[in-house]
């Protein structure tokens, strides 16, 4: 495949509507994939890059970082797929490989900085294009095997929303006799209540209203309380040994570390576009954590798809066309989702 383009939808310009543009792709490297992209996931960090919550972004910028597709073409020394075989792309698509982090396997902790699969430059100074996009060439080494027991659309959020749960979970041993906490039941929440259950920790669930009670209990939480309920944070007092919040939103975060138990960890994987304050005593007093975790390496990442195919964990989408994408984006921000808005790109 020579550089071609491809449709995709693309913010124009900071907090402009998404529309449909090509983008171009570079030649399939000897090392690279092309990837027909079947799904695509839409992540609440999406809206936050293209209307600059986080930062100056790269025009036009096409999101997307939750790909779940089907290789269609392979460089000449691929060795790790081959045409036909079910793939997904997360959060980033390079790094440097060589410092200590990308040597361990946790390339999202790149000293360099890691390559973004979109808004970012490659290596060539060329901005990359995500995954609301027909097709993406992409590095064997940042690409993963869908298990044959996950339905593409329902893994597509898996490759940021999975991910990002399960690396904290799996890094802070959530697991039987530990009394886990997910803060925020969306698209993030969701997964982290039935990992968090599949790990075999007892789970409780933290929204702001009882509202989704139902559908937390059947995701596989074990309680679920409203913060809303002043009480709530006297009776949950000193409960937890880790609490994952998952919300984009500023927390009282004096208020969650008082739900913790003595060395107990309070995790942030939610970004608020806004600083948070914090009294250090809610810290010092009991020798707790207030940590945060980003995603995961490429072979945690792998683990984690087969861990939810072992267990049968996708994530609950709503899947639409790609002209309806901006209409998603306002129902993202309001909250009316349950829990992932998935783009057929076959629609594109």
């Amino acid at each position: 495949m020579s550089v071609t383009q491809v449709a995709a939808y693309a913010a124009p310009a900071p907090k402009a509507p998404l529309e449909r543009i090509t983008v171009p792709r570079r030649p399939v490297g000897a090392h690279d994939v092309l990837i027909d992209i079947k799904f695509a996931g839409i992540c609440h960090s999406d809206i936050h890059q293209v209307t600059d919550g986080w930062g100056e972004g790269i025009y036009p910028m096409v999101p997307g970082h939750e790909i779940a597709g089907v290789v269609t073409e392979v460089g000449p020394d691929v060795t790790k797929f081959a045409v036909g075989d079910r793939v997904g792309v997360g959060c980033f698509v390079d790094s440097c490989r060589e410092c200590e982090q990308c040597l361990a396997g946790q390339e999202q902790f790149c000293v360099k900085g890691m390559t973004g699969t979109y808004n970012s430059l490659d290596k060539n100074g060329e901005p990359t294009y995500g995954g609301y996009s027909t097709h993406v060439v992409v590095d064997e080494n940042y690409t993963v095997r869908i298990p044959d027991g996950l339905a593409l659309d329902v893994a597509a959020p898996l490759l940021c929303a999975g991910i990002t749960l399960y690396s904290p979970l799996k890094h802070w041993q959530a697991g039987p006799g530990k009394q886990v906490a997910v803060v925020g039941l969306g698209g993030l929440g969701h997964m982290g209540v039935k990992i968090a259950h599949a790990l075999g920790a007892e789970v409780t669930v933290l929204s702001q209203t009882l509202r989704k009670q139902e559908d937390g209990l059947k995701l596989g939480a074990d309680h679920f309380y409203a913060t809303s309920d002043e009480a709530t944070f006297t009776e949950l007092a000193g409960r937890f040994d880790l609490i994952v919040s998952t919300v984009s939103a500023p927390l009282a975060l004096d208020a969650y570390l008082g739900l913790l138990k003595v060395d107990g960890a309070l995790v942030n994987v939610g970004a608020p576009e806004e600083p948070v304050s914090l009294n250090l005593f809610s810290v010092i007093g009991g020798r707790k954590t207030l940590a945060g975790s980003m995603i995961g390496g490429i072979a945690e990442t792998q683990e984690m798809l087969d861990f939810c195919a072992e267990h049968g964990l996708g994530a609950d989408i709503e899947l639409i066309r790609a002209d309806e994408v901006n209409e998603a984006y306002e129902r993202v921000q309001s909250g009316d989702v349950r829990y992932r808005f998935v783009i057929d790109t076959s629609t594109i």
